[in-house]
């Protein structure tokens, strides 16, 4: 059993280009990496030219959900009347970055303690695991 197993992917995304006038949709998929240790899951993911504001995590009993959705300037070509410095889109691919991926957890997390950072384009989850309950052993007495 590979140590990642214990999570589930499912990530519905979605990105708008416009391109050359023409609108296009394609995936958009942030990178991460989940490390387990005894104390807790870290989950670690790229989100260049994001800031905290524009990421949302939450967490619904053990389902991590982490989303964003981000629109580029919808400025139209400039033409100003006049002016020297007339500007037009030749390529235009950044235009709405969505994404939403969860992540299905262990029985074992502790959700009240769970917490982010974001730092350099790097969103960092800690969820700490908490001790399983090991299987009781129930003596029979004779009667």
């Amino acid at each position: 059993m590979n140590e990642l197993s214990i999570f589930d992917t499912l990530f519905n995304n979605s990105m708008d280009n416009v391109l050359n006038g023409l609108n296009c949709r394609t995936s958009y998929t942030p990178k991460v990496d989940v490390i387990e240790s005894e104390k807790a899951y870290n989950l670690e993911m790229e989100l260049p030219g994001r800031t905290e504001n524009d990421v949302d995590v939450q967490l619904d009993h053990n389902t991590l959900t982490i989303s964003s959705s981000k629109k580029e300037s919808n400025q139209k070509d400039s033409e100003n009347e006049g002016s020297e410095n007339k500007q037009k889109w030749l390529i235009r691919e950044r235009y709405h970055l969505n994404f939403s991926r969860s992540f299905t957890l262990p029985e074992d997390v502790d959700t009240e303690g769970a917490s982010a950072q974001f730092k350099n384009g790097i969103l960092s989850v800690t969820i700490p695991r908490k001790a399983v309950e090991e299987p009781k052993h129930i003596e029979i007495k004779c009667a």
